[in-house]
């Protein structure tokens, strides 16, 4: 009896641990069709960004990119992270991670942005929305909406 009642306590943590992780890194969009920043590099290997980077931007971001950097709720952005390839700045190596950003107004610690990161194929990863994202977005560019790219990107 022990036995069973402590299984089912297991499961019934495992699920809830499972479903707290799903909804704070919501499935990757398909992004690929939205539109596509210029190519940037960030070669300063001391640089958190140090690497090629893409914005993919849907229909809601560009409104807001266009509007001076003011989102409006459901705005996305996904950003595609790739090494350098070498030394060699002009060839993009292999992806290493993707970060997705979404106006929602429920996100009050991070000033109203859903921050996720995903592995290279696109897993959620353990990134912390507060550390890793919000820390950085809110002392370099608050008063931008937190987004650091404009319209000039795309």
């Amino acid at each position: 009896m022990k036995c069973t009642t402590l299984m089912t306590g297991l499961i019934m943590l495992c699920t809830v641990c499972c479903a707290t992780a799903a909804a704070t890194a919501p499935q990757l969009p398909k992004y690929q069709s939205w539109k596509k920043s210029i190519r940037k590099v960030v070669t300063d290997k001391k640089s958190l960004f140090y690497g090629i980077h893409y914005i993919y931007a849907d229909s809601k971001a560009l409104k807001g990119y266009k509007a001076g950097n003011k989102f409006p709720e459901g705005s996305r952005i996904v950003v595609e992270h790739f090494n350098i390839k070498g030394d060699n700045s002009t060839v993009d190596g292999p992806k290493n991670m993707v970060v997705l950003m979404k106006k929602d107004k429920t996100q009050k610690s991070t000033g109203g942005w859903l921050y996720a990161g995903y592995t290279a194929d696109g897993k959620p990863s353990r990134l912390d929305p507060v550390k890793n994202c919000f820390e950085c977005h809110q002392k370099e560019v608050a008063g931008r909406d937190y987004v650091f790219s404009s319209s000039a990107d795309f």
